[in-house]
């Protein structure tokens, strides 16, 4: 009777939280580059893909060295976190592959640089 009970709590909290979960998607303007970051499944614990698209004036950059960090801050009984990952042009996006050791929120700098040597750097957070 007990483990039916757990079987059914578990199985509520499983179904709760992915019915919660969405898709990643964001976007803005950094210095006159139109940036989107966006994920085709909603976010979990464990590996992300993750898709960068970049255009000027409605023209897509293709030829941009992109890079990711996430981080969560040190908090009591909890060490500081990190993964970096690096843009890998795939089908005019840049994809990286994020592995979120938990959840929670993770702060996010994502930086660009293109081919005329100009750096671009935006920042957010993302909740697991």
């Amino acid at each position: 009777m007990i483990k039916t009970i757990l079987k059914t709590i578990v199985i509520s909290i499983i179904t709760v939280s992915i019915a919660n979960a969405e898709l990643l998607d964001l976007s803005g303007n950094e210095r006159g580059i139109d940036v989107t970051l966006k994920s085709t499944k909603p976010l979990v614990v464990g590996e992300n893909d993750l898709f960068v698209t970049l255009s000027k004036n409605e023209t897509s950059i293709n030829d941009a060295k992109v890079r990711i960090k996430f981080f969560m801050p040190e908090m009591p009984g909890m060490p500081y976190m990190e993964y970096k990952a690096k843009g890998k042009m795939i089908d005019g996006k840049y994809k990286m592959t994020i592995n979120f050791s938990m959840a929670g929120t993770w702060q996010y700098k994502l930086e660009w640089k293109t081919s005329d040597d100009l750096v671009y750097k935006s920042r957010g957070s993302v909740n697991l």
